[in-house]
């Protein structure tokens, strides 16, 4: 249901509203816990892997509608936590959560939102919201849950106009770890994940922690890498210091040119001071490039799923990826000794790059799924190869 009224809106069956900037109101039911909560809004296409997604810490600032409308109805387990909190600002559903049926399952999706202090919607046409936002491009949007049904709808309008945005916002420095610290899990045998002796693994590679999910860090383990994790802000001298086989730029939230303030010099002077392989993926990636001389671009609605393709050029294969990213790099801008290995066939944007004289290398999407596709895991094969 949309509306265009802008007084308060008693009603006994809607507990939650959904506000635009421009006045445009939603009306569904509330769960999770009751409040109101502002970020950009952006549509997810998966059809599985809600958990994963909903604490991708590349979801911060940032309100997901899903697509497919049973989300929740595999509860919450102990296992599939990209990052250790919901990074996400909200959830919007097309299907209440009903009660979950799932052998893994130790709670509800309802349950686990109140527990985050996370607000959730649902009896909303997510594939509406799609449609205005493929037309119009990103919204600035505020969510709100009320039990009584009564809303204030100025003030929503006003929360959703004065909401700042994601461009020229540096939100890494929100989810990255504040401490550096090692990280032993392997890839999932079964139900379980493995535990690594960190003392027999080849290859030391640091992690340089954006907003890094933990199925990235699972599959650089995999491939035979003692991984540690550090903070966002850590500088050259402090990752020379180690001396690492391998620089790792993970994921992450915002815009890369705000993130880039701090990250691009660093990334700057391990280049021109070394030859230590490198390989980034998604914000990692525009940070990469950035210090390379090129620019990115916030795009209209991003790009958000479990089902995109991507065309190598450089080999010609076709790979479904994963992907979230709001921004992208300017393939135009790219320098001469960078060549771009990769573009997505959707809309044919940068989605890969390698340096042509240093084992540089980058992509846009995510070879570590999670969930997704597995078709680009051989990258982390590759990453340890030029190592």
């Amino acid at each position: 249901m949309v509306s265009t009224n802008k007084v308060k809106q008693p009603s006994i069956l809607n507990t939650a509203c959904l506000m635009f900037s421009d006045g445009n109101v939603f009306y569904g039911k509330g769960f999770g816990v009751e409040g109101i909560v502002t970020g950009e809004l952006c549509f997810n296409t998966s059809m599985t892997g809600y958990q994963e997604i909903i604490t991708d810490p590349s979801y911060a600032g940032q309100i997901i509608a899903f697509t497919f409308p049973h989300i929740g109805n595999t509860g919450i387990n102990c296992e599939d936590h990209e990052h250790q909190r919901i990074s996400a600002e909200g959830i919007i559903v097309k299907s209440i959560p009903t009660e979950p049926s799932n052998w893994r399952s130790i709670k509800s999706l309802d349950n686990w939102l109140r527990e985050q202090n996370k607000i959730g919607i649902g009896h909303i046409d997510t594939r509406r919201l799609t449609q205005i936002i493929r037309k119009r491009g990103a919204q600035n949007i505020a969510i709100s849950y009320n039990k009584r049904g009564i809303f204030d709808l100025p003030q929503l309008q006003e929360e959703a106009i004065n909401f700042k945005g994601l461009l020229n916002e540096d939100l890494a420095k929100n989810v990255t770890t504040q401490k550096a610290f090692n990280w032993d899990e392997d890839l999932w045998k079964g139900n379980k994940s493995s535990q690594r002796n960190l003392n027999n693994n080849k290859k030391n590679v640091i992690a340089i922690d954006y907003g890094a999910k933990n199925n990235i860090l699972r599959c650089l383990v995999s491939v035979g890498c003692n991984v540690t994790v550090m903070p966002a802000s850590t500088s050259a001298e402090e990752i020379f210091d180690l001396n690492p086989d391998g620089i790792f730029l993970s994921n992450g939230p915002g815009d890369p040119a705000a993130t880039g303030k701090y990250a691009v010099p660093m990334i700057k002077t391990i280049l021109d001071n070394s030859k230590i392989p490198i390989f980034g993926i998604c914000l990692g990636h525009q940070l990469l490039a950035i210090a390379l001389g090129a620019k990115t671009l916030k795009m209209k609605h991003g790009h958000h799923g479990a089902n995109h393709p991507v065309k190598d050029l450089e080999t010609g294969k076709v790979e479904i990826t994963s992907m979230n990213h709001g921004f992208t790099v300017d393939a135009t801008t790219l320098p001469n000794d960078v060549i771009e290995t990769h573009i997505s066939l959707f809309d044919k944007t940068n989605c890969g790059i390698r340096m042509v004289d240093k084992p540089v290398f980058s992509v846009q999407y995510h070879p570590e799924a999670s969930p997704g596709p597995q078709d680009s895991f051989y990258l982390f094969k590759k990453f340890v190869d030029l190592m």
